[in-house]
């Protein structure tokens, strides 16, 4: 399997939201992160609505997201990629990984995994239990991906290097789970070749996930981009800002404010001249975004 846009020559950063609610604080910092470090380049920032996993998609959620986009002053290039109508590329990765022999099928429950595994940084670590051969008598099955002596190291533009053992610290993860969608990692990955996307801008809390998704990349022969993950926005009781945690939603009509905090909170803490309209504010912030000042972490609740 192939990118259909390979190796692009300009910058490609992409922003790739899930609508499962509207966008919140902890959105618009990777929105902001992702949309800068490619307009300070003159490069190319793409749109991708997750919609993969039908239960966490709220309906009129995605184009609530684009509306709140726009109204901060957002622009993006190319088409929005919907995943929900990706399906048939993730089969032809899925079909590469087989005729490898690279996945298998895994009849193991969840309650089962959790009650033999070891607890890694990303969750339970899988033990291999179907990885010789899985329970015949059961008809649902999940594919995985054999991760056998298989070591990442990367260097992140802001968080530095990163090593992962992912046989010992994550196991065989999951390629297609047992209800037929298709898992995050995978069609992360295919998407972001298909959009030729160079750098993958996000929050720090995904940093335990970019080891199996290059792995992944390495397994398709597709390319594998720079990283940049940024530091999370917290409350007061140091949970990741997001739905499940109650983070209130962005204010369309006061983007201004909002932007203003998201940029301070990543460094670029902006002159109050510039603060007159959102047009000042976006010209200030394409002009002096410099990924060296972003920090690797805040502890600062931001609201609480």
């Amino acid at each position: 399997m192939s990118a259909t846009d390979t190796t692009p020559s300009i910058y490609r950063g992409r922003f790739a939201p899930t609508p499962s609610g509207p966008l919140h604080f902890g959105s618009l910092i990777a929105a902001v992160g992702s949309y800068l470090q490619a307009r300070r380049v003159g490069g190319e920032w793409w749109l991708r609505i997750e919609d993969l996993d039908p239960p966490r998609v709220v309906p009129g959620a995605a184009d609530a997201i684009l509306r709140t986009l726009e109204a901060f002053g957002f622009t993006w290039d190319g088409p929005v990629l919907y995943q929900s109508q990706r399906s048939e590329a993730y089969r032809e990765a899925l079909e590469t990984l087989r005729r490898a022999d690279a996945v298998y099928r895994c009849t193991c429950s969840r309650r089962e995994i959790a009650a033999r595994a070891a607890l890694g940084p990303a969750g339970p670590i899988y033990p291999g239990t179907c990885r010789s051969g899985h329970d015949p008598g059961r008809s649902q099955y999940s594919w995985r991906l054999r991760t056998a002596g298989a070591r990442i190291a990367f260097v992140d533009a802001v968080q530095g290097p990163v090593a992962m053992d992912i046989e010992a610290e994550l196991g065989d993860f999951v390629v297609l789970r047992a209800d037929g969608v298709f898992a995050y990692h995978l069609a992360l990955v295919v998407d972001d070749a298909t959009s030729g996307i160079t750098e993958v801008v996000r929050g720090r809390d995904l940093l335990a996930c970019t080891p199996p998704q290059i792995l992944l990349q390495q397994r398709l022969g597709l390319p594998t981009p720079r990283y940049l993950h940024l530091p999370i926005a917290v409350n007061a009781l140091g949970q990741k800002l997001s739905k499940q945690t109650h983070a209130p939603p962005l204010d369309p009509t006061r983007p201004v404010p909002q932007l203003a905090a998201a940029l301070a909170f990543l460094g670029h803490p902006p002159p109050a001249d510039v603060r007159g309209s959102l047009d000042e504010l976006w010209t200030w912030a394409r002009a002096h975004w410099d990924p060296t000042r972003v920090p690797a972490a805040v502890t600062t609740p931001i609201c609480d």
